[in-house]
């Protein structure tokens, strides 16, 4: 989950990114698998630093 401005998101993705390789696991985004964000805050009723996203990459083991 990330929390804070919707800018802030790539640091967000490359900590994402690094626990998956460091898992064994590596990435998955093809024509069928998608990158999907789920907003679960109104950015016009939350205050920026309380916005709330589920970002969700497939993934697969190497």
């Amino acid at each position: 989950m990330h929390m804070g401005s919707f800018d802030d998101e790539p640091a967000t993705v490359e900590k994402m990114h690094e626990y998956m390789i460091e898992q064994g696991y590596e990435l998955e985004i093809n024509e069928s698998r998608h990158h999907h964000e789920i907003y679960l805050s109104d950015p016009r009723k939350v205050e920026v630093s309380k916005l709330k996203t589920l970002i969700r990459h497939p993934i697969k083991q190497k």
